[in-house]
């Protein structure tokens, strides 16, 4: 009995023993990579130059060059820079996002955890025909744009953690804390709502916080029109313009996700604002987040005023600044 024992007793220790190897070796080889690199939301596509200028890159533009949605303009998820097998070596490994496309035996999509640098996340796609490739981007493209977006966020919030805002009233009046860089200023501060702004070339980046009592967001069949009421009520009071209300375009429906914000249930809403009589437009992205213990939801609105210029960068910093909340 006693052997049997010290048998099972040496088993668990091997097994033990066997997997803190296993991540000790994966902590050294993450920590031997070089840091990944470039702009956020910069995808490689290692792909032979004839798939890419045939069906197979019209797939790849399709899903990954997909308009964000929000924007009052086209522009695309990704940025997107084609390179062949050939040359893809060195310093080119060493982005953070990556999508390569191979022909071979077997039809496969694999994810690449930190291959070539770190932080870094790479799809590879196998398959034997054209046909192969193009049906497993169709069918993997949402679950691989997530995790590239869920990589580019953290990497944004990393670096604007370089350079904090500090903001203790949020903490103080609101009950929360938001990673906000430096170049953000209070424009209005309220008991319970704050309006942060950031000049940009040609206009601002905007962020509203206030909340609501529980359940005035329902989930239910009008939650997106409770959102949109909500939303242009405080528009109308709480920001000024020369004329006309701040509204949600009412042309069009804006988009409406569920999602997970410090653990807590949300409501994440993408669409466009006008200032009805001026001929004036933007992107907004709004969370309505259930925070339970304190009886009440809470919102958080990003939206940004640039005429003529491009604004998918400026609307994923206000992103990334807003799902850094954490509740006190």
């Amino acid at each position: 009995m006693k052997k049997i024992a010290f048998a099972i007793v040496c088993a668990l220790c091997i097994v033990s023993c066997t997997q803190n190897n296993k991540e000790t070796a994966k902590k050294k080889h993450e920590g031997a990579l070089a840091s990944s690199v470039g702009k956020i939301n910069d995808l490689s596509v290692i792909i032979d130059n004839d798939l890419w200028e045939g069906r197979v890159g019209d797939s790849i533009r399709k899903y990954f060059g997909a308009e964000v949605p929000g924007l009052p303009q086209q522009e695309p998820l990704f940025s997107m820079r084609q390179m062949p097998p050939e040359i893809f070596s060195g310093f080119a490994q060493k982005g953070r996002i990556f999508l390569r496309i191979e022909k071979g035996d077997l039809a496969s999509a694999e994810i690449l955890n930190n291959k070539y640098a770190s932080p870094q996340l790479g799809a590879l796609i196998t398959g034997t025909t054209d046909d192969d490739i193009i049906e497993l981007i169709r069918d993997n493209s949402e679950s691989i744009i997530s995790k590239y977006k869920f990589v580019e966020t953290r990497e944004k919030q990393k670096r604007i953690r370089k350079s904090l805002e500090r903001m203790p009233q949020l903490k103080e009046k609101m009950g929360i804390t938001l990673s906000i860089p430096t170049a953000y200023r209070i424009a209005t501060e309220e008991d319970k709502f704050f309006w942060i702004r950031k000049d940009i070339p040609k206009g601002t980046s905007d962020l509203l916080i206030y909340e609501l009592p529980l359940g005035s967001v329902p989930k239910d069949s009008t939650t997106i029109s409770k959102i949109i009421k909500i939303r242009d009520s405080i528009g109308a009071n709480k920001i000024p313009t020369s004329s006309g209300k701040f509204i949600t375009e009412q042309a069009y429906a804006p988009y409406l996700y569920e999602i997970k914000m410090d653990g807590n249930f949300a409501y994440e809403t993408k669409g466009t604002w006008e200032i009805k009589d001026r001929y004036m437009a933007g992107p907004f992205v709004n969370y309505v987040i259930d925070d339970i213990p304190n009886n009440r939801q809470l919102v958080l609105e990003g939206f940004v005023f640039a005429p003529s210029t491009d604004k998918r960068d400026n609307m994923f910093e206000l992103e990334a600044i807003m799902k850094s909340v954490k509740f006190e």
